[in-house]
């Protein structure tokens, strides 16, 4: 049986520079917790976790069971902390699997780059002692923090992710309880088996057997099939574009789903253990975008991998976001008020790999985006892996930064001085002088690449954006950004926009992706929306048109990372 918690303590360490970012106990208090409980409200799911101390479970607040007494309920910030206090996991409603909090994508102190690094598996591959050292800190300060905030060190946070990574590959797959227990990242099959024991009352292969047969292996061998969940509403057709129209030859490719009406994003990855391929599937234009979730497939060289890949495409399609806060802010503006009303649920995507990210910025600078990933095909068919078997048309890993640093000057297409920023670039991300992980200090990185060689504010600023999920960056010079202002009826020059920009604070990043969006969309800025049924368009090769937009329209979106000459040329 669980205990109440003590009252939570707030991190002493430095706190996010964000404004409008407050710490969830600041905004809510457990009256306000059980009033969302009551009403099965799904935008708390994974913010708290609610205990039931008369069955002994935890839930998330969404949970169809009978909503329990007041009196009986305590509530705890992750799940790792209602397991510690004894609680097991709600077999009915399976809170392991809700979205990751959103304060985790905007928080810049210790206790947050803790947390995406833990999603990332750091503690599994590295140790608490490794994930000490990549934040800076000794891992008995870290375990103070993380315990005082989140009742919870890192150990046991870990255990639980542990944890539902195993029950995943215990009802997707048919793998053998013992390599289960090792691809979760367990040290000891008798670990293994404590665990599911404590967090969810089942003996391993009892959690096997809650999913019929038929259900388990039943795609394609060595497939492994999830679902990956969001919040609120979700605008996949964005994001499936914006990725089409960057996608690398060979490693990236949307093409036509299964399902009638909808597009498959697909690519490579390359993981700590190994390589692997990972397909998401966008919702159908009949689809609501508040289904609460996306079709996945992964293919893993390398089980080990599993979490890692998870976390890393919920980071691409930023999936732990709160639209609802988003879109609330966004859509009191006069200027986004058209176009959050006729598509809620804009994302801002994030990466798989940073590094990869930081390659393609510098490759964008002063091009096209059509222009730069036909570079980038160019790069990656020279220096980039070769897949053991191609899978459609994904055949290679993207460069690594190490060999791009040494890459021959023949095989590098471009003015000498962005030759040197790639190159100097590369070799300050492969020796380790700047660093991109979740768990770097934003602002420290930032200082850091702006002492390299040609990378300027713009380059920055979107790789703050994407590769260190910051949600409040804003790019006045970028040319779609210009035009999405014009077309708004808002002064278009990087001045007058960078004046504009704090009203939408902290969610620029946000704002940005909507100017973009206006920038290729009618010219009065409205933004349509496909008719039920209507196919938005399968993008499968370098010129084709994303869907929904006019060629005209395409031509001006190709332009949307065209920077000032003046911005990012540091000789």
């Amino acid at each position: 049986m669980g205990v109440d918690p003590g009252p939570t303590a707030v991190s002493e360490t430095r706190r996010s520079r964000l404004r409008g970012c407050r710490r969830l106990e600041s905004v809510i208090d457990d009256e306000t917790r059980y009033r969302a409980v009551d009403s099965r409200d799904a935008r708390f799911d994974g913010v708290f976790f609610t205990a039931v101390r008369t069955t002994g479970i935890y839930c998330r607040p969404s949970c169809p069971a009978v909503t329990p007494k007041r009196v009986n309920c305590s509530f705890y910030p992750t799940a790792a902390a209602a397991q510690g206090a004894g609680y097991r996991a709600c077999r009915r409603c399976r809170p392991d699997s809700v979205p990751g909090s959103p304060e985790w994508n905007h928080r810049a102190d210790l206790v947050g780059r803790a947390m995406r690094l833990i999603g990332d598996g750091v503690v599994d591959r590295e140790g608490v002692a490794g994930l000490a050292g990549r934040l800076g800190y000794s891992a008995r300060q870290l375990q103070r923090q993380l315990t005082a905030e989140l009742g919870a060190g890192p150990l046991a946070l870990a255990r639980a992710q542990r944890a539902q990574t195993a029950r995943l590959l215990l009802q997707t797959t048919e793998l053998p309880v013992t390599e289960v227990a090792f691809a979760a990242g367990f040290a000891s099959v008798r670990q293994f088996n404590d665990t599911v024991r404590e967090v969810y009352d089942r003996t391993p292969s009892g959690l096997r057997t809650e999913v019929a047969a038929g259900r388990r292996g039943g795609g394609t061998p060595g497939t492994i099939s999830l679902r990956l969940a969001y919040r609120g509403a979700l605008d996949s057709a964005h994001l499936i574009d914006f990725l089409a129209l960057r996608a690398v030859p060979g490693v990236e490719e949307v093409v036509p789903a299964a399902v009638p009406g909808a597009r498959t994003y697909r690519r490579t990855l390359a993981l700590p253990y190994g390589h692997g391929i990972a397909e998401v599937d966008g919702l159908r234009p009949d689809d609501p975008p508040t289904r609460g979730w996306l079709d996945c497939r992964l293919v893993l060289a390398d089980l080990r991998d599993l979490t890692t890949a998870v976390h890393r495409l919920r980071a691409l399609f930023d999936l732990d976001a709160d639209p609802d806060t988003v879109d609330g802010q966004l859509g009191a503006d006069p200027a986004f008020g058209a176009s959050v009303r006729a598509r809620p649920g804009i994302r801002s995507p994030g990466h798989v790999d940073p590094h990869e990210l930081a390659v393609r910025a510098v490759l964008g600078q002063q091009i096209t985006v059509a222009a730069a990933r036909t570079l980038a095909g160019r790069l990656t068919e020279q220096y980039g892996e070769a897949l053991p078997q191609p899978s459609g048309g994904l055949r290679l890993l993207f460069p690594t930064a190490a060999a791009l640093a040494e890459a021959a000057p023949e095989h590098l297409a471009m003015p000498e001085s962005r030759r040197r920023a790639l190159r100097g670039l590369c070799a300050a991300l492969a020796g380790g002088a700047v660093r991109l992980d979740g768990g770097v200090d934003r602002e420290q990185a930032a200082a850091e690449l702006l002492a390299l060689p040609g990378i300027g504010p713009w380059t920055v600023g979107y790789l703050r954006m994407r590769a260190l999920a910051d949600p409040d960056v804003f790019l006045p010079t970028d040319a779609g950004v210009r035009h999405g202002l014009l077309r708004l009826g808002l002064p278009g020059d990087p001045k007058a926009a960078q004046a504009a920009a704090p009203a939408w604070a902290p969610w620029r990043s946000y704002a940005v992706h909507r100017l973009w969006v206006v920038a290729g969309g009618p010219a009065d800025g409205q933004v349509t929306v496909p008719a039920a049924g209507q196919v938005t368009g399968q993008v499968t090769g370098p010129g084709a048109v994303p869907g929904g937009l006019t060629r005209v329209a395409a031509r001006l979106v190709d332009s949307t990372t065209l920077v000032d000459s003046t911005t990012e040329e540091k000789a």
